[in-house]
């Protein structure tokens, strides 16, 4: 499976093996981690394994995160995009689309995960032609707030996550075109 999605400053690829440094420095990162549940991984094999885990979402489900390049230095940022979501109850619901991004925090305050956000959105309604995607965020978390309401998305209410015991906000948008 193939991605590529071009913004002004960004491409947004498939994850590839490539990417373990690059994943490596940003889920090693415990400022990355602080409203993640305070977490980051220690070792590259621990980063493999997430590229493994969404390789293997590909095959299985037809998406997953994708790797963000920086254009102008072909730098790896991060991962943003689309998942399905069938392994925990979010706020309710078991089965349904996510859109999320994690960036190296040199990155952070660009405005890489609202551009790299609204693409995946914009690919997930006129590619996949999905009926809506929601989006989660740790209630501290102002700049991810932020960037989830510039994407488009609407803040709909906080609701406690028992498996990482803390409290979330949950956001939706609607397909534009149905």
């Amino acid at each position: 499976m193939t991605f590529n999605i071009e913004t002004e400053r960004l491409l947004l690829r498939e994850m590839r093996d490539e990417d373990l440094d690059g994943l490596f420095t940003l889920d090693s990162n415990p400022n990355v981690h602080k409203y993640l549940g305070n977490r980051p991984i220690k070792t590259k094999a621990e980063a493999q394994k997430v590229i493994d885990s969404v390789k293997q979402q590909y095959k299985e489900r037809g998406i997953g995160r994708f790797t963000v390049v920086e254009k102008t230095t072909g730098n790896f940022v991060g991962w943003s995009g689309l998942r399905l979501n069938t392994e925990y109850n979010m706020n309710g619901f078991t089965t349904y689309y996510d859109i999320g991004y994690r960036l190296i925090e040199d990155y952070w305050g660009k405005g890489y995960a609202t551009e790299s956000g609204k693409a995946a959105a914009k690919y997930a309604f006129e590619v996949l032609n999905l009926k809506r995607l929601y989006a989660t965020t740790h209630i501290d978390n102002q700049a991810s707030h932020n960037a989830l309401l510039k994407i488009g998305l609407h803040y709909l209410n906080d609701f406690y996550f028992p498996q990482e015991k803390m409290t979330l906000r949950w956001y939706k948008i609607n397909n534009p075109k149905l």
